[in-house]
């Protein structure tokens, strides 16, 4: 399986008055730059087979760049993603076949939890993903068994690509 994990983009600032955690939509800065990074992930990884989103807004309008960008993909929201248990997640990827390609709309801690759950290591803190960054990485069994990262890269490079 190919697991791709994507960092939700710039959202409105946590704290924001009149707007709970939970409700944070992207900026406009936000959506515009992620257009030119899903622009830059086409061009990186193709298009996945299933796209999984957390429920949370800021979350599922970056999905939904991303699988304008793809085409032929439509978000699936998991409530996994919103919460931060790794087990969970894991479990919802052991549905999926070997061969397919996920793609991960989520938020940190939680990505670089699972990223270094797949990987094997508690370095999460090494390979924490910025806004709009995304990881590739190649698990060729279960995903609890852990996988081997491609790629990982910076908002930055995507934008260069896109």
């Amino acid at each position: 399986m190919k697991i791709t994990l994507i960092r939700h983009a710039i959202a409105v600032p946590s704290g924001t008055e009149g707007i709970p955690d939970d409700e944070r939509p992207l900026t406009k800065k936000g959506r515009r730059r992620f257009q030119k990074v899903a622009r830059g992930l086409v061009e990186i990884c193709g298009r996945p087979d299933v796209l999984l989103t957390s429920p949370l807004p800021r979350a599922t309008q970056t999905a939904e760049i991303a699988a304008k960008a793809w085409g032929q993909v439509t978000p699936t929201e998991e409530p996994a993603l919103a919460k931060a248990n790794i087990d969970d997640i894991l479990a919802v990827l052991a549905q999926y076949s070997p061969d397919q390609r996920v793609a991960i709309v989520g938020h940190e801690p939680t990505l670089s939890l699972l990223l270094a759950r797949l990987l094997g290591g508690g370095f999460s803190e090494r390979l924490t993903l910025r806004k709009g960054g995304v990881a590739r990485v190649d698990v060729p069994g279960l995903p609890m068994e852990g996988g081997r990262l491609e790629w990982f890269l910076r908002p930055r490079i995507l934008l260069t690509l896109g």
